[in-house]
């Protein structure tokens, strides 16, 4: 037979203390804690924050707002002007070369005049061009045999300008590769040359100015009607278009 002082399974045990039970909706009859661990390893009850160190955050983030903000609003300036100005390379060609006197003498020593006439163009509709300084020189495969430095100019909106650069070399040395390449060249009766430059440049529009930049032009495969028993010689085949770029 069942002892009927013990609780049915299921069902809690009586409450003998005489104190009256929890409220049916509270599952935890203690009191929660008023701080954790972290609150007081972190957080002490004395702690103030520094004003001087709040104000000094305040001011870098505002700083670093403004620097961001100039940023932008200065991109943005100089990405309109290039959009309304839209700069462009001028473009080179090479109208007239000539040879005159041209000899090589005791296999390294080159003795030559060299006359090119170039044309440059500005193919730009609100920019005017300033060529501060322009180095030029002749070369042939790679090798320099005269250099010479040209006045600058100034170059209007979708302006050409035609201009001469004259080049002299007496008995200067000329590598033994060059050389050899040359004399094989003129028994076929012509001889193939380049003309570089490089020069520095300024766009001009109203009271924009841009910085200078340095601008390389390649002329290749000026071949000139040069025999191993002429001094003399022109460009064949009419003119040449350059390479330019920055």
């Amino acid at each position: 037979m069942a002892d009927p002082s013990r609780p049915v399974t299921g069902y809690p045990a009586p409450n003998t203390t005489g104190q009256p039970p929890p409220p049916s909706n509270t599952s935890y009859p203690y009191a929660a804690p008023t701080s954790t661990y972290y609150d007081q390893q972190y957080y002490p009850a004395n702690y103030q924050p520094d004003p001087d160190a709040i104000r000094r955050a305040i001011l870098l983030r505002r700083l670093f707002g403004i620097l961001i903000a100039c940023v932008i609003i200065i991109g943005t300036i100089l990405f309109i002007i290039w959009l309304v100005l839209r700069p462009r390379l001028p473009a080179f060609r090479v109208d007239s070369f000539s040879v005159t006197n041209f000899n090589i003498s005791s296999s390294t020593l080159l003795s030559a005049n060299f006359d090119v006439g170039i044309t440059a163009r500005n193919p730009n509709t609100k920019i005017t061009l300033a060529y501060d300084v322009i180095e030029a020189g002749v070369y042939f495969r790679g090798y320099s045999l005269s250099e010479t430095t040209l006045p600058p100019f100034t170059q209007s909106k979708k302006n050409e300008t035609s201009f001469r650069a004259d080049f002299a070399a007496v008995r200067a040395y000329v590598n033994g590769d060059a050389v050899n390449g040359i004399n094989g060249q003129s028994k076929n009766g012509n001889v193939v040359f380049n003309l570089r430059m490089v020069m520095t440049v300024r766009f001009k529009a109203g009271v924009w100015r841009d910085r200078r930049r340095v601008l390389r032009v390649v002329c290749g495969d000026l071949s000139v009607g040069v025999s191993s028993n002429s001094t003399n010689g022109t460009l064949l085949g009419g003119a040449r278009q350059c390479r330019s770029g920055l």
